[in-house]
C-alpha cells in the first residue's frame, strides 16, 4: 500500500500534523513536535493529489504528473475542478455560511485583510502562518467581501502578501506586544471607516499570537556563526529547499513550524555544501512535500502506521544530510530586502 504525503495541516488547540492518503485506505496524521527528528529519502516521482472537498479526497482519474517546484500538487484538471466550486476563486458566491472578516500581522507593516467561514476558527490564519490576528467583524459572505475590499482601498491593506516576505521576517520579530499594537490600531482605522456593511457584525479587538504555538522563539537561535567565538544568539537566515527530487534526503530535528513551513536545524552530518556555507537552519515548505512518497531513514518506521508501509517520513534513523536542492532565504535588515 502506498502512502502519499499530502503536507502539513494545523488543528486549532493542538498543533500541526503531516497528512498522508492512500486509495482506498483514507488518510492519516503524524503529530509534528518541536525536537522531533525528521529523516526522510524520495521515492519515485510526485503525482496529482487529486480534489480535496466535503473532508475527503477524490483521486485524480489519470494519476498525472506534478511539476517538483510547484507547491500545489494537483494537475491542471483538477485545478480546474477545484475552482470551480470555491469562495478563494470567487466562484461559490452563494455560499449561506457565515464568514469571519480578519486582520493578520506577519511582520513589521505586513498586515493582510482576508475573510474564513466562521465554522473553521483560526485554522485558516495558522494555515497562513499568521503571527498574529483578529477578527474584525462576522456576516454573510457577500458583507465580509465588502468589508475586505473596503479595507483594501480606503486603508491600503491588501488581501495577499508574498509567502517569501513572511518567510524572510520570521526570525526576525518584535515582540508580542508590539504585534498587538499594530493589529489593535489598524483595527481601530477600520471599525472608524463610515461605509462598512450593516450586515456584517461589528466584533471589538481581541489579538491571538501564535508566536509560542508556533515556536519563533527558537528560530535563527541555534547557536554562534561557525569561527566566531561566540557563545550568544545569533539569527541565521538559513536556507529553503527549493523542490524535492527522487532519491534526495532531508534529515534534521524540527525547531518551528509555521504555516506550511517545517523549520529543522541541520544534524552534525549534515551535508559539506551546509556545513562550508555554515548554515545551520533549514525551511522545508511541505506544499513541495505533497504528492510525494516519502521513505523514512534508518529505523524504516512509517508515520502512516504501517509498519511494512515505507512511504513514510520516518522519525529518526540516521542524519543523512541534506541532498536536495536548496537556496538560500533573503536578509531582511531595516524591513529592506
Amino acid at each position: 500500500m502506498t502512502w502519499w504525503c499530502t503536507g502539513v495541516r494545523w488543528r486549532v488547540g493542538a498543533g500541526p500534523v503531516l497528512g498522508w492518503y492512500a486509495p482506498g485506505r483514507g488518510e492519516r496524521q503524524s503529530v509534528l513536535s518541536a525536537g522531533d527528528p525528521i529523516a526522510f529519502r524520495v521515492r519515485g516521482g510526485r503525482r496529482c493529489l487529486g480534489v480535496w472537498r466535503g473532508g475527503r479526497w477524490t483521486v485524480c482519474p489519470t494519476g498525472a504528473a506534478v511539476p517538483g517546484r510547484v507547491t500545489r500538487a494537483q494537475c491542471e484538471e483538477c485545478a480546474r475542478v477545484d475552482r470551480a466550486h470555491s469562495v478563494a476563486a470567487d466562484t461559490y458566491a452563494d455560499d449561506p455560511r457565515p464568514y469571519h472578516v480578519y486582520v493578520a500581522w506577519f511582520g513589521p507593516g505586513l498586515v493582510k485583510v482576508g475573510i474564513t467561514g466562521v465554522a473553521r476558527g483560526g485554522a485558516r490564519l495558522l494555515e497562513q502562518g499568521a503571527v498574529a490576528y483578529t477578527w474584525l467583524g462576522r456576516g454573510p459572505l457577500m458583507a465580509a467581501r465588502r468589508t475586505e475590499e473596503l479595507l483594501r482601498t480606503a486603508l491600503g491593506v491588501p488581501d495577499r502578501i508574498p509567502y517569501e516576505r513572511k518567510r524572510a521576517l520570521r526570525a526576525r520579530l518584535p515582540g508580542a506586544a508590539e504585534r498587538a499594537e499594530e493589529i489593535a490600531r489598524v483595527h481601530g482605522q477600520a471599525m472608524a471607516l463610515g461605509a462598512l456593511p450593516d450586515s456584517l457584525e461589528r466584533l471589538p479587538c481581541g489579538v491571538v499570537d501564535h508566536g509560542e504555538v508556533f515556536g519563533l522563539a527558537a528560530l535563527g537561535r541555534s547557536g554562534p556563526p561557525p569561527g566566531s567565538g561566540d557563545s550568544g544568539c545569533f539569527v541565521d537566515a538559513g536556507r529553503v529547499v527549493r523542490e524535492l527530487t527522487d532519491g534526495g534526503v532531508v534529515a534534521g530535528t524540527l525547531v518551528a513550524a509555521a504555516g506550511p513551513d517545517l523549520h529543522l536545524r541541520l544534524e552534525a552530518g549534515a551535508g559539506a555544501r551546509e556545513q562550508r556555507a555554515g548554515a545551520r537552519e533549514l525551511v522545508i515548505d511541505s506544499r513541495l512535500m505533497s504528492g510525494w512518497r516519502l521513505v523514512g531513514l534508518g529505523d524504516g518506521t512509517s508515520a502512516s502506521g504501517d509498519t511494512n508501509d515505507t512511504s513514510a517520513a520516518g522519525r529518526g534513523g540516521v542524519a543523512e544530510g541534506v541532498t536536495v536542492p536548496v537556496r538560500e532565504i533573503p536578509v531582511v535588515q531595516g524591513g529592506l530586502f
